[in-house]
């Protein structure tokens, strides 16, 4: 390679190079490791975002950096290469000349030659992988919204002078590592509310209280669950001294709309999360047996819905004890979204599963390029006394 030179050409002269031609190269008079500059190999279907600005990169300083879309997230590796790769700048950028005459230099002994300022030891490269949500339900977990606060009457100056444990929309953008789109999905998945400007789980204790004024009122005015008038309800509840917000929020954590008509928005209580809730309310005290749990998780649910044990798919586990049937809760909810995490956490668990059982605790993992099968291939073993019998999973 040459040595540098001061009026180099840049990266036009080997764009415009002519098949089984060659040309020569040279040092940039800047030439060194730039180690703000970095090569960056992604799918063409990435570029509009890419080039629009679109992308952000999050992550704490302890955490290896995602790449986020609006809609999708990606780690980033780093793979080396075996071949040299030469960065050659285009000529008429400033930040690559000494001064301004450079870049306007035209010296026609130089226009043959690339001028090299990096040699680049490899390149990144993205990877779909799934967005990483635990740590937002450890963050909406230390602070959870309390009847107490309701009590207190606080007021926002209050909140932002005590707001540990409180996160704004920007704040889990900047702490969590997945989309935009991929947060807000989590966060309904999560039943989360917007309160005060600060992102909150409202307490379990406090959701059973709403839920269950939210039914008495239906009792006392004769309402059917299945047409419940959104101004109606959200009236009664606020004269009951329950925040409008919640208000609504008890609809939306339980119910469905199913109508909306010159103003007037009606909603559905959704039987299958009426009921789950109060199957959880039972077995939060520990294990009961099966038929006492079902007597009075039978006399708990409003009247007119229909208790099914169905329902409680990835909610309870069942166990023999001699004659007796006993039921626990074990919610796939408090599972980590991490496959190695939440396998190792279920053959904890039962170190052998039946597929009836297991499947309602990975249905929901998502690892971008590993089916379901790919998943149990590689953290389950499979066995399979007879052709007819139900396979068996334990650890691999």
């Amino acid at each position: 390679m040459e040595q540098p030179q001061s009026g180099n050409g840049g990266a036009e002269a080997v764009l415009n190079l002519e098949p089984s031609s060659s040309i020569s190269i040279a040092y940039h008079s800047l030439f060194g490791p730039h180690d703000d500059l970095i090569l960056l190999e992604l799918d063409e279907k990435l570029l509009p975002d890419i080039l629009q600005q679109r992308i952000t990169l999050r992550g704490q300083p302890d955490e290896d950096a995602v790449l986020c879309t609006g809609s999708k997230t990606y780690g980033i590796k780093f793979v080396g290469n075996s071949n040299s790769i030469f960065l050659i700048p285009p000529s008429d950028r400033t930040e690559f000349c000494e001064n301004s005459l450079d870049c306007k230099r035209k010296d026609d002994d130089q226009q043959g030659v690339a001028s090299v300022i990096k040699v680049a030891p490899g390149n990144m490269e993205l990877v779909e992988v799934a967005p990483r949500l635990d740590k937002l339900k450890l963050l909406l977990s230390e602070n959870p919204y309390t009847f107490q606060e309701d009590l207190e009457m606080e007021d926002l100056e209050v909140v932002e002078k005590g707001n540990t444990g409180l996160y704004k929309w920007d704040d889990l953008v900047e702490k969590v590592q997945a989309s935009d789109e991929e947060l807000r999905s989590e966060l309904q998945a999560l039943s989360a509310a917007e309160i005060g400007g600060y992102w909150r789980i409202v307490d379990v204790k406090y959701m059973d209280t709403i839920l269950r004024m939210l039914l008495h009122n239906s009792v006392i005015n004769d309402w059917s669950l299945d047409a419940l008038n959104e101004d109606e309800v959200v009236s009664m509840l606020e004269s009951d001294g329950y925040p409008l917000k919640l208000a609504h929020h008890c609809l939306y954590v339980y119910g469905n709309k199913v109508d909306e008509n010159l103003g007037r928005q009606v909603w559905k209580l959704d039987e299958r999360r009426v009921c789950v809730h109060f199957a959880r309310e039972i077995l939060k005290e520990g294990k009961r047996k099966m038929e006492s749990f079902m007597k009075e998780w039978k006399q708990k649910i409003p009247e007119g819905m229909q208790a099914s044990f169905d329902m409680l798919e990835g909610e309870v586990l069942t166990e023999r004890l001699g004659v007796e049937t006993w039921i626990r809760a074990f919610s796939v909810s408090s599972l980590p979204s991490s496959p190695a995490e939440r396998f190792s956490i279920l053959f904890r668990e039962r170190p052998k599963w039946e597929w009836k059982d297991l499947q309602p605790y990975i249905r929901d993992l998502s690892v971008p390029g590993l089916s379901s099968e790919g998943l149990l291939l590689k953290y389950t073993r499979r066995t399979q006394p007879t052709q007819d019998a139900e396979p068996v999973f334990s650890a691999r």
